[in-house]
């Protein structure tokens, strides 16, 4: 063995075990905060205790989800959204 070297196998650097989605994220494509991978699995929202299925955005940190306002759309033909300040909680459903 050479000077300096170990007998110790190299590994990957360890990354965390959780696995829970990210503190901000969108459904719209457009977003910076959009990501299709995570979409895909599936990420359940809990609002202030009631599980929400009509979240367009929710950030956990800030404590705020975005739902539509009714069927009002804007000028380019997007949902109108309102921002709801609360508890949110998230998990990945799959």
């Amino acid at each position: 063995m050479q000077p300096g070297m170990t007998d110790t196998p190299e590994t990957a650097p360890e990354t965390p075990a959780t696995d829970s989605p990210p503190d901000r994220l969108s459904v719209n494509p457009r977003s910076d905060f959009h990501d299709w991978e995570l979409l895909r699995r599936g990420v359940g929202i809990r609002f202030n205790g009631v599980e929400r299925t009509n979240v367009e955005e929710y950030c956990i940190s800030e404590g705020w989800i975005r739902v539509a306002a009714g069927k009002s759309l804007d000028r380019k033909g997007n949902p109108l959204t309102i921002k709801l300040t609360g508890t949110v909680e998230a998990w990945f459903k799959s």
